[in-house]
């Protein structure tokens, strides 16, 4: 049967937080993402917090910049010991591919486009083919070039498992048990998310602004049940 696993997300300001959240869920959750926000507060030691707890991290700094120093920013990430790196795919194939020719690297997760984009604000970016398009295009060339999964809407994978199958895994942010009202414009709950066929959900605002932060998890592992 398809699992998905649930991947908790640390935005939280300082390391004194994110220490406060990982106590009150407790060892429920096996991976936990450092994103921008914590890293550049607190840098390497928000990675150790999460190893110190028993979990694996999923390093969200979403890399996008020359082959050379995206590979160096990978290598240095797997010295960390981290599960996982995010990259953005429209760094292009080059970028890729020398980051998977690294040994004993982490998994390289390509960003296809922002669970906060829609037709609209893709569009304005720059990109004219639509989101569907341009994440089936990217995803395809991410395959092609190494990378062991993508990051994108719940809303595309259904398509992208009907592609790709099992080589691709799928990471999808834009988790929202109810709507929340917020940045998120492509969200759906933790169940649509595991039937869609999802191997890693990200969930942070639902826990970390819930009263109760280990029932909330609770509930979302039982959801992906």
């Amino acid at each position: 049967m398809h699992k998905t696993e649930l991947i908790v997300a640390l935005d939280t300001p300082s390391l004194a937080s994110a220490r406060a959240l990982m106590e009150k869920i407790g060892g429920g959750v096996k991976y936990y993402k450092v994103g921008s926000a914590l890293f550049t507060a607190e840098g390497p030691a928000a990675v150790d917090l999460v190893h110190k707890h028993g979990a694996k991290v999923f390093l969200d700094l979403k890399f996008h910049d020359i082959p050379n120093t995206v590979k160096s920013a990978v290598k240095n990430a797997g010295k960390m010991g981290v599960y996982s790196v995010s990259l953005h795919l429209s760094g292009g194939a080059d970028m890729f591919k020398a980051c998977a020719e690294l040994a004993d690297r982490p998994k390289l997760w390509g960003i296809t486009v922002l669970t906060s984009f829609n037709e609209y604000t893709l569009f304005r970016s720059g990109f004219r083919g639509g989101i569907d398009k341009t994440v089936k295009l990217l995803a395809a060339m991410g395959l092609e070039n190494g990378a062991d999964g993508v990051v994108c809407s719940p809303l595309e994978v259904h398509r992208l498992k009907a592609v790709h199958g099992a080589k691709l895994k799928l990471i999808t942010p834009g988790i929202r048990p109810v709507s929340l009202g917020d940045d998120q414009k492509r969200a759906v709950t933790p169940a649509e998310a595991r039937k869609a066929g999802s191997d890693f959900i990200v969930v942070g605002r639902p826990i970390i602004a819930a009263e109760d932060p280990a029932a909330a998890a609770a509930a979302i592992l039982e959801d992906l049940k």
